[in-house]
């Protein structure tokens, strides 16, 4: 699946299930403005939403990025790898982050593995909080890390871990993008 075609499919699961959008709104706690830009125009600012969105329709988040089964174990080749989802800066439509699914094919993973490729930016922290956990690996570049009040910057080869319930949010530090892999917890 391509990542043009994620924001039909939520709106497609919407659909089945007779939600309209001023109720899908209330559900998610999103603007109708913003969901209606999900739908059509494939608008992504963050993970955050999109897992209230996925909570709102009773489905995980990867069944966005498909809905295969698959056998185990799921093999994802560097060079077969595609870029999934498209985070956008809320005041340019530039990229600011390109999410590489290392999960899609396995449809009953109960984590969501990305290879993340971060461009600097020099717009404020939009900290964002959900139920989970997180684990990112530093590939290259430096990251910067708002969790709470605290503000680190790690670099190649660093780790972190943690609750994903505290406000946070992640950035390339400095002017250069940052890559790093990304593995997301979210309970059911």
């Amino acid at each position: 699946m391509t990542k043009a075609k994620i924001g039909h499919r939520i709106k497609t699961f919407r659909e089945k299930q007779s939600i309209s959008l001023e109720e899908f709104s209330k559900r998610t706690g999103l603007g109708v403005d913003f969901l209606e830009a999900v739908e059509e125009k494939d608008k992504y600012p963050s993970l955050g939403p999109l897992l209230k969105i996925a909570r709102a329709l009773g489905v995980r988040l990867g069944t966005f990025l498909d809905d295969h089964v698959s056998k185990d174990p799921l093999i994802v080749r560097l060079d077969e790898r595609q870029e999934e989802l498209t985070m956008h800066s809320e005041k340019k439509e530039a990229a600011s982050m390109k999410y590489f699914s290392l999960g899609k094919g396995k449809s009953d993973r109960h984590m969501e593995p990305f290879f993340i490729q971060i461009e600097p930016s020099n717009e404020e922290h939009r900290l964002t909080s959900h139920e989970g956990e997180e684990f990112i690996i530093v590939v290259s570049g430096q990251l910067e890390i708002v969790y709470g009040k605290k503000t680190s910057v790690i670099e190649a080869g660093d780790s972190t871990y943690f609750n994903s319930v505290v406000p946070h949010s992640v950035a390339a530090y400095g002017d250069k993008k940052c890559e790093i892999y990304a593995v997301l917890y979210f309970p059911e």
